[in-house]
């Protein structure tokens, strides 16, 4: 295998015809997943046991230094929600990921889930380089050309550029944790163990930001296709940080939608959140694109 519901589909998105949503807990998930190559897309369809697959949820913090990154987050957030709450009743395990905050939930009973997970020998290497607070899986060269957007400027799109800071303090509080099932971890290795002790070989990726950490973290794609899991990038729910000004001179939403094909040529298939609810894709409400 290769590596909500608001408005109206995202451009490429397919329909399913029985929804995952209203699947019983155990009855496998039918995924339509896009992947890409050099002669274009090309559709798959995953079905994966729930109880095996775990979704991850990268730096939906409660606030960024950009303040249009902000206040898609808010909106993302709350299309996210009901999808995690639907995978969670369905059997998938939720870890959350909100990096460089997780002292934040030093006693929430999530966090000591993650801690408390047995260690296991990961496949690969986890990533000692640092970035960011945490682990950073650098750019593959000999796997993946650049990126198809500039963000050398760290993307602000905003009218006037919002000046970097840190502004985030833990995950935004219109995504449920739950206490008794989820996880929180920035980690690659606690990552890992807590996969290993789930069993899980499936992994549904979705978060912010998508040209750097739901592609850098030690816990999202880079690092979780190098350990050999299935794994697949929830495309409608995520963003970039992107700067329409900068090359290749796109509207913001397109530019993600180019971080997105490179992802599905160079790392993994992205499925969309129809899948997940047999509803139509989410969709920014600043998306001006038809």
């Amino acid at each position: 295998m290769r590596p909500l519901a608001l408005l109206m589909l995202a451009g490429g998105s397919t329909m399913l015809t029985t929804s995952c949503a209203t699947s019983g807990t155990g009855s496998p998930l039918v995924l339509q997943a896009r992947t890409r190559t050099a002669a274009g897309p090309a559709d798959e369809t995953l079905r994966w046991d729930p109880r095996k697959t775990a979704v991850v949820v990268v730096d939906m913090w409660d606030d960024h230094w950009c303040k249009g990154a902000a206040k898609r987050v808010v909106e993302l957030a709350k299309a996210m929600d009901p999808i995690l709450r639907s995978a969670r009743e369905r059997g998938m395990f939720i870890l959350h990921a909100p990096s460089s905050t997780v002292a934040f939930y030093k006693d929430h009973p999530a966090r000591k889930r993650a801690q408390a997970a047995p260690f296991a020998k990961s496949p690969a290497p986890i990533t000692s380089d640092l970035r960011w607070g945490t682990g950073w899986c650098w750019p593959d060269k000999p796997r993946e050309p650049d990126l198809p957007i500039d963000d050398s400027d760290m993307g602000c799109d905003c009218a006037t550029t919002c000046a970097i800071r840190e502004a985030w303090t833990r995950q935004i509080d219109l995504l449920h944790v739950d206490p008794a099932r989820d996880a929180i971890s920035d980690d690659g290795q606690e990552t890992w163990n807590l996969l290993k002790e789930r069993s899980v070989e499936n992994v549904i990726v979705m978060g912010v930001h998508l040209n750097m950490c739901v592609l850098g973290r030690p816990t999202a794609i880079r690092q979780l296709v190098r350990h050999g899991l299935r794994v697949v990038l929830a495309r409608d729910l995520t963003d970039s940080m992107y700067n329409h000004r900068k090359k290749p001179h796109v509207v913001h939403h397109a530019g993600t939608d180019l971080v997105v094909e490179h992802v599905e040529r160079w790392w993994c298939p992205s499925i969309s959140s129809t899948s997940l609810t047999g509803r139509p894709a989410f969709r920014f409400s600043d998306d001006p694109r038809p």
